[in-house]
């Protein structure tokens, strides 16, 4: 325990200014409670006012979130939090010499996974402008995500280099990662237990200070610095491990002619003191920005060790890597399941229309951070196949790395509009309530193709009203036979 340090935050006092970097997913909503609990006096949102993300600091300035997913009580709060005048958006950092704790929540993607380099350029400069502004006693805490070894590493050379001051002695340092899920994310940070790693146990104690007001059910759990990135990229990489078994069962499934949903039931049938089933949904994919590039953060963290710092098996590649391309592979497999179908009615994909449902990675949410769609897209794209996109969520002025030409609308008949296939990437409530029979007549054809990736629609009903049906894990029904349907269509 630094003594020192102890006595600088006696000084100092409770921490009553908050800063939080980086106003997206996770930033917002933490402002938000920050602002909300009467233990804090103020806090800033710090957001660059870059072309891409300056808008948001006139819309959160104004109470408006700029997240238009479902996000229940979020928009409510921060409309509260801003008119009692606790909280404020800025892209002013020199505030930050204001503020008693200052968060990082910054993206921490790969540019390249296979190197296990990641980019983390924008979390370097938002931990840059920290060090240049950090006053003595400052509580900083890295949010994001990160590689093991960052925050008593890179973050903290970085801070002290920018500073002048030295870690664990002049002011505390720890990481506390986010454990939100978009369209929970009030939820998730009030009732999720908080995990809070100090590089020291005066770090720790401050860290928690900071979390505890915001908690309503869940604890804090203190531990290492290092201990805590671990947990955060291993939960994360566990969760993508068991998507990826559930995948190879439905891909198996399919191979043999059964229906994964119901040897799913079956498996989670058998309950009882010490016995542990738990199996996920397969799908078109894994999108987003956290599990899609964690298991790398883990990977990296035990390369960086050294080659002899891992006692492993030489003949065998990682479980979890392995895991990882499998989830890569559920968009190509979706592409195999549209050919297929466009061949059992005598179409190829080369020239055919495919109506793409759902460019967002998660249902009912306009998330499309790392979507799986887009490698869909690109591929079908690159067959020579043309694809309309449809998301009743996604903003295409704002949502991430829209391919060039690709055209997202909320217009159902238009995509649907002489459409050979339907191909269904996310769960949004919108999809599950479509009616074949009107489906089919809008596309025009006696025998379109419906590819369901998310099992959101009923296959006999899509069947029997003439559709060629394919469906991840639905082997009962991939081999189906076409049926003349009852609707009545216009020929072609």
């Amino acid at each position: 325990m630094s003594e020192k340090l102890q006595q600088i935050l006696e000084r100092r006092g409770p921490i009553c200014t908050v800063g939080v970097i980086g106003m997206g997913y996770v930033g917002i909503p933490a402002a938000a409670l920050f602002a909300d609990v009467p233990e804090f006096g103020m806090v800033y949102g710090f957001q660059r006012d870059s072309t891409s993300s300056g808008y948001k600091i006139a819309m959160l300035n104004a109470g408006v979130s700029p997240l238009k997913g479902e996000e229940p009580g979020l928009e409510e709060l921060l409309a509260k939090v801003t008119e009692a005048g606790k909280f404020r958006c800025t892209a002013d950092f020199t505030k930050i010499a204001e503020c008693d704790a200052v968060t990082l929540a910054i993206q921490t993607p790969f540019t390249n996974p296979k190197d296990l380099i990641p980019n983390f350029t924008p979390l370097i400069e938002g931990i840059r402008n920290v060090g240049r502004y950090l006053t003595p006693g400052t509580l900083v805490v890295l949010e994001s995500t990160i590689t093991p070894g960052t925050t008593t590493g890179m973050a903290r050379e970085i801070l002290e280099e920018e500073s002048g001051l030295v870690a664990g002695e002049d002011f505390a340092l720890a990481h506390a990662p986010e454990r939100v899920m978009v369209g929970r994310l009030l939820q998730n940070i009030r009732m999720h237990d908080r995990i809070v790693g100090g590089i020291d146990a005066v770090s720790t104690g401050r860290a928690c200070e900071l979390y505890a007001p915001v908690l309503s059910r869940g604890r804090l759990i203190p531990m290492s610095a290092t201990a805590a990135e671990v947990t955060k990229t291993a939960e994360n990489t566990f969760r993508d491990l068991q998507i990826a078994a559930a995948n190879q069962l439905a891909l198996y499934c399919e191979a043999m002619g059964i229906n994964f949903y119901d040897v799913r039931t079956g498996i989670d049938s058998l309950k009882g003191e010490g016995i542990t089933r738990a199996i996920l949904w397969p799908g078109a994919g894994v999108g987003g920005h956290c599990l899609t590039k964690d298991t790398y953060h883990l990977e990296r963290g035990v390369e960086q060790l050294g080659a002899d710092a891992l006692d492993w098996p030489a003949d065998i590649s990682s479980l979890y890597i392995s895991s990882r391309r499998i989830n890569d592979f559920m968009p190509t497999h979706m592409l195999h399941l549209t050919e297929s179908a466009l061949g059992q009615v005598g179409k190829n994909l080369k020239e055919a229309k495919i109506a793409l449902l759902g460019w967002a990675f998660l249902n009912d949410s306009d998330d499309a951070r790392n979507t799986p769609a887009e490698p869909f897209y690109e591929a079908a794209r690159a067959a020579g196949a043309g694809v309309r996109v449809h998301d009743p969520w996604v903003d295409p002025a704002t949502a991430p790395d829209i391919p060039e030409g690709a055209d997202i609308t909320r217009d159902l008949d238009a995509v649907f509009t002489g459409a050979d296939a339907v191909v269904i990437f996310a769960g949004h409530r919108e999809y599950g309530s479509l009616v074949p029979a009107e489906v089919k007549a809008l596309s025009g054809y006696v025998h379109p193709v419906v590819v369901d990736g998310r099992n959101v629609v009923e296959p006999d009903e899509w069947i029997d009203a003439g559709f060629a049906y394919r469906g991840i894990g639905r082997g009962d029904r991939n081999g189906h036979r076409l049926s003349t349907g009852s609707a009545q269509a216009r020929l072609k």
